[in-house]
């Protein structure tokens, strides 16, 4: 069995405002990277069960650059959404309303290549990332 990993942030901004700055590719190419000298340089997403989505994230340098993407299982307006990432590992996020805005939380398996510790830090810096963006937004 996978090792799993969970990360959240409690974002300052209202669920719904969340949700779209989470979802929409326009938005990720503004937060999904985990440090300043990365960027996301495409993203596309189909927000359904069955449909797919990719991001590329590459150095700026352009020393280095990867895709990552899955298929979606589970999709419930401002709650959750599933998916099983292209290397076949499962990913969980859940949004739930709070007195300042929203928590969100992401529980995924561990891949097997990096340490279990760098592979949260990464995430998280994301997740720190799309909050500074959202807080930014609202």
């Amino acid at each position: 069995m996978k090792n799993r990993i969970i990360i959240e942030a409690s974002v300052k901004a209202p669920i719904n405002k969340v949700w779209k700055l989470w979802t929409e590719p326009a938005h990720i190419l503004k937060w999904n990277a985990a440090s300043d000298d990365w960027h996301t340089t495409k993203a596309e997403n189909d927000l359904n069960v069955g449909g797919k989505f990719s991001s590329r994230m590459e150095a700026k340098d352009g020393s280095f650059g990867f895709d990552f993407g899955g298929t979606y299982t589970e999709v419930t307006l401002y709650q959750s959404i599933a998916y099983t990432l292209d290397d076949d590992r499962k990913v969980s996020i859940s949004f739930s309303e709070t007195k300042e805005g929203c928590k969100v939380v992401e529980t995924f398996e561990a891949e097997e290549t990096n340490p279990i510790e760098m592979q949260r830090d990464g995430w998280q810096a994301i997740l720190d990332n799309f909050k500074k963006y959202a807080e930014t937004m609202s």
